[in-house]
């Protein structure tokens, strides 16, 4: 195995879409990181769950885990509102609160049993509305490409993510710091703040990280996927490079609304930034960890 990153940041989002709590350790599960994506807004209109794709105003909440957690506990998490009002998940008030901020009627969901199909289902649309919808949600202005949809998983046309999780796509999101400042030399106006991505691992490239190829040298984490990564007692699988959508523009607390970003990613890297990975062994990783990719 060689030595390619050093762990630099760890990232947990209780809440879908909103903002997170950055951890100095964590434990990595076939779920993802213990805790992420555990809950997630629900459109009670018509009757989907949905996020900052189609709410943008949730990306500028902030939900932490009150307690630690614990194995088979899932404990409460308090809630910054934009206009820095405290909610929480145990509050009774909290579909109102959630109303009243998107604008329709609306709950927060904790994660449901795989088999609660009916919960993970996308609503009924018409190829125009589900064109409409893509639009809307990756932001592509006219002659911009839309990402290659093969990459994700069938079920996903069916249900908003897998069922069982609230996850986009795969439970983990790595970003390396030599991608973030690839991108900012292309824009240096814009402001490329790691928050801004919503990665769970962010990683320093050391080594080999930095010179996988040449075609990967501003990206080394693209030269990791279809290949396993070793962090602290976890060991993942870089699955495939992560799409970018409207979430990147979006405002968040302390990064204002940038459309540039996405459109920067779009033109000078394919429309990636990041990597998906699935989890292969459980593990606990922290910051300060290196990664080592297999050979």
């Amino acid at each position: 195995m060689k030595a390619v990153g050093i762990v630099r940041g760890i990232w947990r989002f209780p809440v879908k879409s909103m903002g997170g709590e950055r951890l100095s350790a964590t434990t990595i599960t076939r779920a993802g990181l213990q805790g992420d994506r555990h809950w997630a807004l629900r459109n009670d209109v018509v009757g989907e769950i949905q996020g900052g794709k189609k709410w943008p105003i949730l990306m500028q909440c902030v939900a932490r885990y009150r307690t630690a957690i614990e194995e088979r506990a899932r404990p409460a998490a308090d809630i910054t509102l934009p206009d820095g009002r405290l909610t929480a998940t145990d509050d009774p008030a909290l579909a109102e609160h959630l109303t009243r901020l998107i604008g329709v009627a609306a709950s927060l969901w904790p994660l449901q049993p795989a088999d609660a199909l009916q919960h993970y289902q996308r609503r009924a649309m018409t190829p125009a509305e589900m064109l409409a919808d893509v639009q809307e949600s990756f932001q592509r202005l006219p002659g911009e490409p839309l990402p290659d949809f093969s990459v994700f998983a069938p079920e996903l046309q069916t249900f908003v993510s897998m069922p069982g999780d609230y996850f986009d796509a795969l439970p983990l999101h790595l970003l390396t710091t030599t991608a973030l400042s690839a991108m900012a030399a292309q824009n240096p106006r814009a402001n490329w703040d790691e928050r801004r991505f919503r990665a769970n691992l962010v990683i320093e490239p050391i080594g080999d990280g930095l010179t996988s190829s040449p075609q990967h040298r501003a990206m080394p984490e693209l030269g990791w996927v279809g290949r396993g990564l070793c962090i602290g007692s976890a060991e993942i699988a870089a699955a495939m490079p992560t799409p970018r959508c409207g979430m990147t523009t979006r405002a968040q607390p302390g990064l204002a609304a940038d459309a540039s970003v996405l459109r920067t990613i779009v033109a000078e890297a394919d429309q990636n930034l990041g990597i998906y990975a699935r989890v292969v062994q459980d593990g606990d990783v922290q910051v300060g960890d290196t990664v080592f990719l297999r050979d």
